[in-house]
């Protein structure tokens, strides 16, 4: 039957010796947990000088010393953590063992009356019978003994009572002791304890708490490991004669472990403990498995002499287990040096690589030290190591060097060799005739290196002319190799794209924020731009008007004929100022656009340009204002560019149409043009246009060439609904 242990997680040293120790403020909890175990070790002692021979329980003088360690502990758990209940658990379970043995020493005692037997026999059976009741609790209130869920203290509560139960039943049986209810318990109250310890385990909130319940497995562990050994060795050995008192002094390592587990000092020390000693119980249980199976179960019970010699091939396997994995790393690199001399066996090469692919290599020079592994470990002429590159394949390492070389592999040629397998000379003679060396009695392996069916090199390796030709297993090791290095070139691959994307994507974040920072400028710009038109423009003419009408007013009771002349003056002066918003208005949206489209909004836009300017826009319809402003503007500032720029003489055409779902604009003049080289189109107008468009997911290419004319071309995507 195969036994699943729970993992035993590692524990966190720094973080449990850095716990802030809390003050030690001493509770009744830790004054009724001392007194208990003062009367524990009393009635021990009372116990054992009561009996009335020797045989009292587990012995006149093992049984005080359990019930002593269980005291002990409970005085070590008081004083060093007061305020837990542990303490107060771990006297209790002193007291009741305690008086399960003055009931069994007064029971022994010739001289004892009748009531004085009943009473003994009562206090043998009750005590008894609660002790796995008190272990269930125990179980299930670790590290710190509190029943912190409502199942636990259902469960604990329902152990107590299955134990009245069972000590009614030893107690009616006195002084006879059956011990089947109380066998039963027992069992009942191991699994409902081992299922609420490893609960408590997964639960567990920090590293010291899993170190006391680990201290506590380390305990039961031991214990239950020297109770099996003595059973065993009863039973092939007849020694111990007796069982029962082997096993109940093991238990003595269940309080020890307890009172370990309160320790801070010593709580930090269980995990390495804990793996050897769950390993070094392993052990012992097979191989006592293994004593039994074969001795008991296939052939007798040894006699005499027999048991002699069993016992000595007992501990010589005992011993045998236990030097047998340092033993055999020892022959096994004996037996690898006498085969292969100073090599290695051929499978060594891929636990190797494996374990260098996770210390994060280059991989020049990974794929160098496996060239290297494999010449030694396969006893090779050369090992070559082909990656893929646009052209074909390329040899990236060789041992001994070779160079560099290229091989120009078709597509149909790709396919065939990432489909090939480990293959020999004659397939390379025709598919790959470049690896070889000219030689026809060649012996050489090709190892494609493959991803997902996709060819991203090969290993190609070679031994001397007579060496001894490769075997199925170098051929499976090639395989097995071929796909971790594909696996290795592939995250390479991956990691390559990854940072390539990497870099586009802060290239296009340090656009986007130069891109913000012009865009504020620019808005910043254009207010002050607003506010100095208002000023300069609007603002002069009201300013006048307003002394005009002052004026008018003084001068309209005495001299009527002047007052209607200056009447007249400011109406003309207020069209001029209404003009000057209107202009101002077209500047920073026109109304035309907006009531009428891209076409019409051009048109009049190059009507009032510098330079003659012609507009073909007839099969553009309407699109949302962000777009037609971007197109509509874009275009304006080409054109004061072209006017600032392309000299005397020249002449622009501005071209807006839909395509392939985008609007797609021109601005175009036929002037002195420039060099893109010189950084002209780099310049103010040129970076606003392409903020604008780059707003909206649209692009800007600018085209020039001294005397040729400049032409900025505009493209915005175009999205349905």
């Amino acid at each position: 039957m195969a036994t699943r242990l729970e993992p035993v997680e590692p524990l966190e040293l720094t973080s449990i010796r850095d716990d802030v120790t809390p003050p030690r403020v001493w509770s009744s909890t830790a004054t009724g947990a001392v007194v208990l175990a003062v009367l524990a070790v009393v009635l021990a002692v009372v116990a054992a000088l009561a009996s009335g021979h020797d045989d009292l329980g587990p012995g006149r003088v093992l049984g005080p010393i359990v019930v002593g360690a269980w005291a002990a502990a409970a005085v070590f758990a008081a004083v060093r953590r007061p305020r837990e209940p542990l303490s107060l658990l771990i006297a209790v379970a002193a007291v009741t063992g305690a008086i399960a043995l003055l009931g069994a020493g007064l029971l022994s005692r010739s001289s004892a009356t009748d009531d004085s037997r009943v009473a003994a026999a009562f206090l043998r059976a009750f005590g008894i019978a609660l002790l796995p009741a008190i272990g269930l609790h125990l179980a299930l209130g670790l590290p710190d003994g509190a029943l912190r869920t409502r199942t636990r203290r259902v469960t604990a509560l329902a152990g107590y009572a299955a134990a009245v139960a069972v000590g009614a039943l030893l107690f009616r049986d006195h002084p006879h002791l059956h011990l089947e209810p109380l066998a039963v318990l027992v069992a009942c109250a191991a699994a409902a304890g081992v299922v609420g310890y490893f609960a408590r385990c997964r639960s567990a909130a920090t590293a010291q708490d899993r170190a006391r319940l680990q201290w506590v497995a380390w305990g039961v562990v031991v214990a239950v490991a020297v109770a099996l050994i003595a059973l065993v060795l009863h039973a092939l050995l007849d020694w111990p004669s007796t069982v029962v008192p082997v096993a109940v002094a093991a238990t003595i390592l269940v309080p020890v472990a307890l009172a370990l587990s309160v320790s801070r000092r010593m709580v930090v020390r269980i995990d390495r403990l804990l793996v050897h000693t769950i390993t070094l119980a392993g052990l012992v249980v097979m191989v006592a498995g293994c004593y039994l199976l074969i001795v008991l179960g296939l052939g007798r019970a040894p006699t005499g002499g027999e048991q002699t010699i069993l016992g000595l091939s007992m501990v010589a396997a005992a011993v045998a287990a236990l030097l047998w994995v340092p033993v055999r790393e020892r022959i096994t690199e004996l037996a690898t040096r006498r085969v292969y001399g100073e090599q290695h066996a051929p499978d060594e090469v891929l636990r190797t690589f494996g374990s260098r692919l996770t210390r994060a290599l280059p991989l020049d020079e990974l794929l160098m030290q496996l060239a290297e592994s494999l010449k030694k470990t396969m006893a090779l002429d050369t090992a070559e190591v082909w990656t893929r590159s646009a052209g074909g394949l390329e040899r990236s390492v060789s041992v001994p060097e070779r160079g560099s070389a290229s091989i120009l592999v078709g597509i149909e040629e790709v396919s065939v060799v990432a489909r090939a397998g480990v293959s020999g000379a004659a397939w390379a003679r025709i598919w790959m005739p470049a690896v070889l060396r000219g030689t026809d009695d060649e012996i050489l392996r090709v190892a494609p290196i493959t991803n997902s069916g996709e060819l991203l090199g090969m290993i190609v390796v070679r031994r001397d002319v007579g060496a001894l030709p490769f075997t199925e297993d170098d051929d499976q090791a090639l395989t097995e190799l071929a796909r971790q290095v594909g696996l290795a070139l592939h995250n390479v691959k991956l990691d390559s794209a990854l940072q390539e994307s990497l870099d586009e994507v802060r290239r296009q974040a340090d656009e986007l924020r130069a891109s913000r920072a012009r865009i504020v400028e620019a808005g910043d710009a254009q207010r002050r731009a607003i506010e100095r038109d208002l000023h300069d423009g609007a603002q002069q003419h009201l300013v006048a008007l307003a002394v005009n009408v002052n004026l008018a007013r003084q001068l309209a009771d005495g001299d009527l004929d002047t007052a209607k002349a200056m009447l007249e003056q400011i109406g003309h002066d207020l069209q001029d100022a209404v003009q000057e918003l209107r202009n101002l208005a077209h500047g920073i949206y026109p109304p035309l656009l907006m009531d009428r489209g891209l076409r019409d909004a051009l048109t009049a836009a190059a009507g009032r340009a510098a330079l003659p300017t012609d507009v073909s826009a007839d099969d553009v319809g309407r699109y949302s204002p962000a777009i037609e402003a971007a197109v509509y503007f874009c275009c304006l500032e080409a054109l004061q560019n072209a006017a600032k720029h392309a000299g005397a003489g020249a002449g622009a055409t501005v071209t807006v149409r839909e395509e392939e779902g985008a609007l797609l604009f021109t601005v175009a003049d036929d002037g002195a043009g420039f060099e893109l080289s010189s950084g002209a189109a780099h310049g103010h107008g040129f970076v606003n246009m392409s903020d604008r468009v780059g707003a909206i997911g649209g692009s800007i290419a600018v085209d020039s060439s001294p005397g040729a004319g400049t032409t900025i071309q505009g493209r915005i995507p175009l999205t349905e609904g």
